[in-house]
């Protein structure tokens, strides 16, 4: 593709990304495709010989748009939004096109430099101290594995040399509330530790984790010869979006020594708000924390903002350079390479900084002050209902509810049969896509708001498809 060729399909290329961010709603949001549709409608080799761009993009739009769901639709409300902002997508364009591999300072100085600036404005924002330093990762999955690595560096005497398998070595604990995000599981399968070194806390009716059960386990543990290296507190859990008490987690971390990473992945962001900044209370005490941009601040996927007062031990778990990798700067500038497994460090953080400089502080708060506000809205709509109960307090933007008239005494079976039912049709009207978790047990309906296109309309719109779909429902036939 010569230059003349890329500025043509470039400018039509962005034209298409103009009109599908301004119109994506024209889509059902949830893909209708069946599976391996998209697989037997595409050639089973690669072509030998060129095919013209516009021959490629029609196949974009044939075969594999309809096999998208949208997660860029005002009416995506399954999951935490993770919505590609124009400024957002016009940075990965850019830097795409720079392809700037930041493993070290000097392989990308201003990669590199830009991260930590723009992590230092995020942290600023939330409340968090300078004494915290940032690095990008993907997700929060892997920022949690790193945690959890630096943890055991902390704790466990030459692990990096010796590993875990030797007789000094005591088993291993890390603990969770019942509420906690799978991410943690698999950090622990994932460092060696084991899922039976997993302590998963039970929650309280608002499911936060309860710290005196905390403390209780950490005290069985350490009375059997178990040693405690990590607990993991959550700011807006995934089901729920519950925070734990993360002063109180602080204490008893502090009272132990063991690490504590807050995964405030989801609910981190909401600390811009003045009045949710008390959400981070005590995670200026923990030794890491990860903050994910492109759940609720309007990222293009991924981004994951990992902060730690103690990089130091993070850098001692991972630092390691081959001669090809020595620079005469070494000491005196920051390699990214040296704060994880990966060594390609991609130029995330160029979206993140376009983002915060096209919006401002003020009107970010501004979005994520509204999205709340029509959770409650939502959340009150259902209180007012005799047949919908909510089933989960509403700090933040989700709302987690079910279906279930008095009038008909329906049994718990039937009750999760209906309300499963519920989400299909909700889902099949193409116009909302909603998903469902079990909270005690019980099927419930979430509705997770956060898309910068999501206004009251669409909110409301979401309510009358739930009347209109439980209508539908015949649980006792």
């Amino acid at each position: 593709m010569n230059s003349d060729d890329f500025r043509r399909h470039g400018h039509e290329l962005v034209d298409w990304i103009a009109e599908y961010l301004e119109h994506s709603d024209r889509y059902p949001v949830l893909s209708r495709v069946r599976p391996r549709d998209i697989v037997n409608a595409l050639p089973r080799d690669a072509p030998e010989d060129p095919e013209p761009f516009a021959e490629i993009m029609r196949d974009f739009e044939r075969i594999l748009v309809p096999g998208l769901t949208h997660w860029n639709h005002p009416g995506f409300m399954a999951y935490f939004a993770i919505t590609g902002s124009a400024p957002g997508v016009l940075a990965d364009f850019l830097s795409a096109a720079l392809n700037q591999q930041a493993m070290l300072w000097r392989t990308s100085p201003a990669a590199t430099e830009l991260e930590e600036v723009t992590l230092g404005w995020l942290r600023r924002l939330v409340g968090l101290p300078d004494a915290f330093e940032g690095v990008i990762y993907d997700t929060a999955s892997i920022a949690t594995m790193h945690a959890i690595v630096a943890a055991r560096e902390a704790a466990v005497a030459d692990v990096r040399a010796k590993g875990l398998a030797r007789a000094d070595v005591p088993p291993l604990a890390v603990y969770c509330s019942d509420q906690t995000h799978s991410s943690i599981d698999k950090a622990v399968i994932a460092v060696g530790l084991g899922h039976e070194s997993l302590r998963k806390i039970p929650s309280n009716d608002r499911f936060e984790m309860r710290a005196d059960l905390l403390r209780e386990a950490i005290g069985r543990d350490l009375a059997q010869g178990v040693l405690p290296i990590a607990v993991v507190p959550t700011v807006g859990t995934t089901s729920t979006t519950s925070i734990d008490p993360v002063n109180d987690i602080a204490d008893i971390c502090a009272e132990h020594r063991v690490w504590m990473h807050v995964d405030a992945a989801y609910g981190g962001a909401a600390a811009m708000l003045p009045s949710h900044r008390h959400m981070l209370a005590g995670a200026e005490r923990a030794d890491s924390l990860v903050i994910n941009p492109h759940k609720w601040l309007f990222t293009p996927f991924d981004l994951s903002a990992f902060y730690s007062r103690r990089m130091d031990v993070m850098r001692a778990a991972f630092t390691l350079t081959p001669e090809y990798l020595q620079t005469t700067e070494a000491g005196s500038v920051r390699n990214l390479m040296d704060t994880g497994v990966q060594l390609g460090r991609r130029f995330r953080a160029l979206k993140l900084w376009m983002i915060l400089r096209t919006y401002g502080a003020r009107q970010l708060r501004a979005l994520l002050a509204e999205h709340i506000r029509l959770a409650a809205c939502l959340a009150a709509w259902i209180d007012a209902h005799p047949d919908f109960e909510r089933l989960a307090p509403v700090p933040l933007s989700v709302v987690c509810f079910r279906w279930n008239p008095r009038a008909l005494r329906l049994t718990e079976a039937q009750l999760d049969a209906a309300n499963e039912r519920l989400v299909q049709l909700v889902n099949e009207s193409g116009e909302i896509f909603l998903s469902a978790t079990r909270l005690r047990g019980r099927l419930t309906v979430r509705v997770a708001i956060g898309h910068i296109r999501t206004t009251e309309a669409h909110v409301q719109r979401v309510w009358h498809l739930l009347l209109q779909s439980s209508s539908q429902l015949n649980p006792t036939g």
